[in-house]
């Protein structure tokens, strides 16, 4: 049976999820995304980023960064339509 798109997750082969880089967290809970990560993503000091997780059997299994910008774009777009509906 075929998984619709929005049934896979962002780590499933089709969507070309790969190991960028390896981070080491020190005693103070803090890592270093490399250079060359941060400017492919275009990350720059001050940006904010969000963290987000997936989880399976009651474990965290993936972890993930998204500029903060770009996910307050990604709930308007959703949202947007709905509370336009709720609104009228």
């Amino acid at each position: 049976m075929a998984k619709n798109k929005k049934d896979i997750s962002c780590c499933e082969p089709e969507n070309n999820c790969k190991v960028e880089s390896i981070v080491t967290v020190d005693e103070r809970g803090q890592m270093v995304l490399p250079k060359e990560l941060r400017e492919k993503a275009k990350i720059k000091t001050g940006d904010k980023l969000a963290v987000t997780t997936w989880h399976k059997d009651g474990k965290i299994c993936c972890i993930t960064l998204m500029k903060v910008e770009d996910l307050v774009d990604m709930v308007k777009g959703r949202l947007g339509p709905v509370m336009k509906d709720i609104l009228r």
